[in-house]
């Protein structure tokens, strides 16, 4: 079993170097009803740390399920407006949120992907105003994970429920670097490393990156002014944050009409409970105009269909394949932590922070800017120890900036 101290260490690296949370501030948790343990855990904490209300979106994939197999079109199509008018009540006063996930992997392999997509595009729609306040850093907030049985057992098939779920934790708590004496201390330093990089990247200032490996040969253009962020970000009100833990990436936006060529997923997509597995995209004029995959090419198919913009890409990250998440050895089945082991890109909306001034561009003016908008925001793996990526500068020189996974 994980032990307290562990466990408290985890919680209190959520709130501090996570969130960032506050003394008399707000914080919303969204929280699976099997990890009610660790998140009373961080409830007790937040309050000791000053925070004023301490509110739990809880979830359950049991419940989830039995949704989509028995509730009309007309339900699963319809996000209530009260869930709404939580998130933006709690945004507007300047809450962070946590999200602590642990869903598993194969919940809805068996329902109809049509269902599925249309929940995705109820909530996407619903949400939009809220995901401004995320995807724009107007408020702080993180996504971590832990262990469920089911989501442990798809890692280690070959355990017991108990011992998978121990295994589990482990991994996450090393990768998290919960194993450190001080954890926060180790952030820091693991923040200030992912920092120099990006700035190395910024001071760079390709035009344009090419990706090669075998299924892989993509052109992808970086919009004029765009900026590479990654470890953690500032919100609003001047605090720092660490959006996602783990995070080994550095990040930023492909133009939207810039993207030429065919790409091939390295790892596993687990989408809304569905898994897509060695896929391929095709590339022109940055529009997805052919795709396969050899498994979930139907849920691939609903994802595509999303809106306009979801067959265009909305970010390209840059990982090392010595990455602790890649050391680990093991496929997560869980893109906050498979994105992390590997260079990856995003089908959907771009992060208007990886443009100058673009959190107070309108609509219109990031279009013009070649930042892609969708309702979506979907990572997919494409890198491996054989892929290699050049750096294409404003002169048209060229120079390697990866070569066999990692940073030359």
């Amino acid at each position: 079993m994980v032990n307290q101290k562990s466990l408290e260490k985890y919680a209190e690296l959520a709130l501090k170097t996570g969130v960032n949370l506050q003394k008399n501030q707000a914080i919303m948790i969204n929280a699976p009803i099997d990890g009610a343990d660790f998140t009373r855990i961080v409830a007790r904490k937040a309050y000791e740390m000053g925070a004023k209300d301490v509110h739990i979106n809880w979830t359950d994939d049991e419940l989830t399920l039995l949704k989509y197999e028995n509730a009309p079109d007309e339900v699963i199509g319809n996000f209530p407006e009260w869930r709404v008018k939580l998130h933006d009540m709690y945004a507007e006063d300047g809450a962070c949120v946590l999200s602590i996930r642990s869903t598993n992997p194969d919940l809805l392999q068996n329902i109809d992907p049509k269902r599925v997509a249309l929940a995705n595009k109820a909530a996407g729609e619903a949400m939009k105003n809220f995901r401004k306040y995320t995807m724009n850093d107007k408020i702080a907030w993180s996504i971590i994970s832990i262990p469920s049985g089911d989501w442990a057992q798809k890692i280690f098939p070959n355990q017991s429920r108990e011992d998978a779920i121990e295994n589990l934790w482990d991994a996450i708590l090393k990768i998290v670097r919960v194993d450190k004496e001080d954890p926060i201390a180790a952030w820091d330093e693991h923040n200030a490393t992912l920092k120099a990089k990006r700035e190395e990247l910024n001071e760079k200032n390709y035009k344009k990156l090419i990706f090669k490996a075998p299924g892989t040969d993509l052109e992808l253009e970086l919009p004029e002014g765009h900026i590479w962020k990654g470890g953690s970000a500032v919100n609003e009100s001047g605090v720092t944050f660490n959006p996602n833990m783990p995070t080994e990436e550095v990040f930023s936006m492909p133009h939207k009409y810039g993207v030429n060529g065919t790409v091939s997923s390295t790892k596993p997509l687990n989408y809304g409970g569905s898994v897509i597995d060695n896929f391929s995209l095709t590339f022109k004029d940055g529009k997805v105009v052919d795709f396969q995959a050899e498994q979930g090419e139907e849920v691939l198919k609903h994802l595509l269909e999303s809106d306009e913009g979801a067959k265009r890409l909305g970010e390209v990250a840059l990982v090392p394949h010595e990455s602790p998440v890649s050391q680990s050895g093991l496929i997560f089945y869980n893109t906050l932590f498979d994105e992390n082991a590997s260079c990856h890109i995003a089908l959907g909306k771009a992060y208007p922070t990886n443009i100058e001034n673009g959190s107070s561009m309108s609509e219109e003016e990031l279009d013009k800017h070649g930042v892609n908008d969708s309702l979506i925001h979907v990572d997919f793996m494409i890198g491996s120890e054989k892929l290699d990526i050049d750096g294409v500068k404003a002169d048209d020189t060229t120079e390697p900036v990866f070569r066999n996974g990692t940073w030359v």
